[in-house]
């Protein structure tokens, strides 16, 4: 086999396990920027490995990519000390890159990244292969270095974790159905609506990294998000043109940057008992996926 042949048939290997790896790193780190960083990453390591001596290529691509991501996730943290107010996952458009939850959907929820954020990055990693990937404890423990016995273990004090703080979903047409209501009473400042479509514990998040415009507090409990909402409605919504989106396959909004007044995702995480968190997305580095 001749090199050219040998780097064709890498290439292809890689080409078919991209979205894969792709869908671990970015559920492993809630960047779609980091995650594309790490992918790129494993082809060079890929290209510079003895793939003779590799038994399973798969096995093999997704324990690097793991691997890297779990060094990423650690530094992320320590840099996100200097980001000015409170950080959010970066989205992704899933109407154009169904790919993305092709394995499973499972931590790919926008509000639920934000969750897989409380976790370590070794227990995100289990979590992500186990839940997402539905890998074996054996392969996991492999990934990650440790004993099956304490995979098992990671991933069941990850659920137990994130089950304290997840709320039971609602479909798609009940979620756009209160986004658009949000939306209505948002837009004209009725306080009333909105009192009657939060939950009792509401918060509203701005991710904006300085941003002028951008919130730097979370805000808690509806009589507070009620008021920030309201405050901020003279200045924010007129002449806005609202798009409704896909992010991370749950319907959102994106109102695009006009003068004076920076562009907005906003997502919501809802439940039967209503709209528990409005985040609200101002960093433009996170905007470029909806900013066309």
């Amino acid at each position: 086999m001749t090199l050219v042949d040998s780097l064709e048939n890498a290439a292809s290997v890689f080409t078919e396990l991209r979205p894969r790896l792709f869908g671990i790193a970015y559920r492993m780190l809630g960047s779609a920027a980091e995650a594309e960083d790490v992918v790129q990453d494993v082809w060079l390591r890929w290209q510079a490995t003895d793939r003779a001596a590799v038994q399973s290529p798969p096995a093999f691509l997704a324990t690097i990519a793991t691997r890297l991501s779990i060094n990423v996730a650690r530094s992320a943290r320590a840099r996100r000390e200097s980001y000015i107010g409170p950080w959010l996952p970066e989205p992704v458009d899933t109407s154009a890159d169904p790919t993305l939850g092709a394995e499973r959907g499972e931590a790919l929820e926008f509000a639920f990244l934000l969750l897989l954020d409380r976790l370590t990055p070794t227990e995100r990693a289990a979590y992500v292969l186990r839940e997402a990937f539905v890998y074996p404890y054996e392969q996991i423990a492999d990934i990650i270095q440790v004993t099956a016995a304490k995979a098992r273990q990671l991933v069941s004090r990850a659920r137990k974790r994130l089950a304290a703080g997840r709320h039971e979903p609602i479909d798609k047409s009940e979620h756009r159905r209160l986004l658009e209501a949000f939306l209505d009473a948002a837009q004209s400042g009725d306080v009333v609506a909105l009192e009657h479509l939060f939950a009792e514990d509401v918060v509203s998040v701005t991710d904006g990294n300085g941003v002028r415009g951008a919130a730097r507090l979370v805000m808690h409990g509806i009589p507070r998000v009620t008021k920030f909402i309201a405050a901020f409605a003279p200045r924010f919504w007129p002449g806005a043109t609202v798009t409704f989106v896909d992010v991370n396959g749950t319907p959102a909004v994106f109102v695009p940057a006009r003068e004076k007044v920076g562009g907005a995702l906003l997502v919501l995480d809802a439940s039967s008992d209503g709209i528990h968190q409005l985040l609200w997305l101002m960093n433009p580095d996170k905007l470029s996926g909806y900013a066309k």
